[in-house]
C-alpha cells in the first residue's frame, strides 16, 4: 500500500473511531450536557465520512454494515493479589461491585482492551495476562434489567492477570476499587446475572479454562 493509501485508511480509521465514540456516548450518557456533544460528533463525523466516500448515509442506520452480522466482544479481568484476594469495582450506575472490564471498542486489539478497562475503572496496570475462558452471554441476558438486556447477542472474554504497580486514579464508571476474600464477595452489579459472575469467578480462581 502506498503512502497516500496508507494516509486515507488511517483517516478513514479515525472517523470509524469518533462515530463509535459518540454511538457510545448517545446510548449510555444520561447527561443532557453531554448528550448534546455527543450528537454533534456525530453529525460532525457522519459529514466528514460522507465527504470522504463521497456517500449520503441513512442516518439512522449508519452502523448497519453489508456484513455478515457478528456478536458484541466485551472483556472481564480476574486480578488476584498474593493473599488470593480478588480486585473488585463498585460501578456508579448501580453501586454493585464487578470484575473491571467493558467493551472491546473499533481497532482496540483483545490486550487493549484489557489494559484500557483496568487503568479507567481501577486505575491499575496488569501484567502476565492469562486466557481463562470465552463465555456465551446471550442466554442471560433476558436475566438482568439494564439497557444492554435487548441488544444483539454478546460474547465475554475473560482472563486472569497479575497487579503491576501501585494504584492510580481511576474514571468516573467506578467508585470503590478493593481486594476481597472469594469467600465473603460483596453484592454484584446487575448488569451481569449473580449466577454469571459466580460462575466467572469461580473459573478464575481454579483456571478452568473455557469456551462456550
Amino acid at each position: 500500500m502506498d503512502k497516500t493509501l496508507e494516509k486515507y485508511q488511517e483517516f478513514y480509521n479515525y472517523i470509524i473511531k469518533m462515530l463509535s465514540i459518540s454511538k457510545i456516548g448517545l446510548v449510555f450518557s444520561t447527561d443532557p450536557y453531554a448528550l448534546s456533544n455527543y450528537k454533534q460528533i456525530e453529525d460532525i463525523s457522519m459529514k466528514m465520512l460522507e465527504n470522504f466516500e463521497h456517500l449520503k448515509f441513512d442516518r439512522h442506520n449508519y452502523f448497519q454494515r453489508n456484513i455478515y452480522p457478528t456478536p458484541n466482544l466485551s472483556v472481564r479481568v480476574a486480578i488476584f493479589n498474593k493473599k488470593k484476594e480478588i480486585l473488585l469495582v463498585r460501578e456508579v450506575i448501580d453501586h454493585g461491585y464487578s470484575l473491571p472490564g467493558g467493551w472491546c471498542d473499533l481497532y482496540d486489539s483483545p490486550k487493549e482492551t484489557i489494559e484500557n478497562e483496568c487503568m479507567q475503572e481501577a486505575g491499575v496496570r496488569v501484567k502476565n495476562i492469562k486466557f481463562i475462558g470465552l463465555f456465551n452471554r446471550t442466554p442471560f441476558k433476558q436475566m438482568v434489567n439494564t439497557i444492554e438486556r435487548k441488544t444483539v447477542p454478546e460474547y465475554l472474554l475473560l482472563v486472569k492477570a497479575e497487579l503491576d504497580g501501585k494504584f492510580n486514579e481511576h474514571e468516573y464508571e467506578t467508585d470503590d476499587v478493593k481486594f476481597f476474600n472469594v469467600e465473603n464477595l460483596p453484592r454484584f452489579s446487575g448488569k451481569i446475572s449473580v449466577e454469571e459472575w459466580k460462575k466467572l469467578i469461580n473459573c478464575a480462581i481454579n483456571d478452568i479454562i473455557t469456551i462456550e
